[in-house]
């Protein structure tokens, strides 16, 4: 059975990313590789909009160890996009966050992935450590089931 694609009612939390010129790709629709911006936008601005994590101060910082995307459609310049946000799971040092895109007026997701965080010493980079109980406490809004 094919995978469903997802619809915004699958998502809990929602930002506006205007579309640029410059995201284009001579097929004149959004270059693939502009998603993963598109997905990186929207954790770092629940992130930085929680006021947990703190890239200059804070001794705990999140990296990337992984993503994903399939395309179901495209999108195109001057669209403004609304990219859903939401949480699969929160493991002890990691965070998986699935991220949708959609198209004005559009139910279904153009695109749709996920980007994996794993919880750093911001100083080594190298020392896992927990996800900080304050960041759990957030993210628990976001909460779904896996899509699997």
């Amino acid at each position: 059975m094919p995978k469903q694609i997802p619809r915004r009612e699958d998502y809990r939390h929602f930002i506006s990313v205007p579309t640029r010129w410059a995201d284009q790709d001579a097929l004149q629709h959004v270059n693939n590789a502009v998603y993963y911006m598109y997905f990186d936008t929207a954790v770092a601005s629940f992130l930085y909009g929680t006021g947990i994590l703190d890239d200059h101060d804070s001794p705990v910082t999140a990296v990337v160890v992984e993503t994903c995307c399939r395309h179901h459609s495209p999108a195109f310049f001057p669209e403004v996009l609304s990219v859903g946000l939401r949480v699969a799971h929160i493991g002890t040092s990691s965070v998986r966050y699935e991220i949708g895109i959609f198209r004005p007026e559009q139910e279904t997701a153009c695109a749709e992935g996920h980007f994996i965080h794993v919880h750093v010493d911001r100083r080594e980079m190298s020392q896992t450590r927990p996800v900080p109980e304050a960041l759990r406490v957030a993210l628990a809004p976001l909460m779904v089931s896996p899509a699997g």
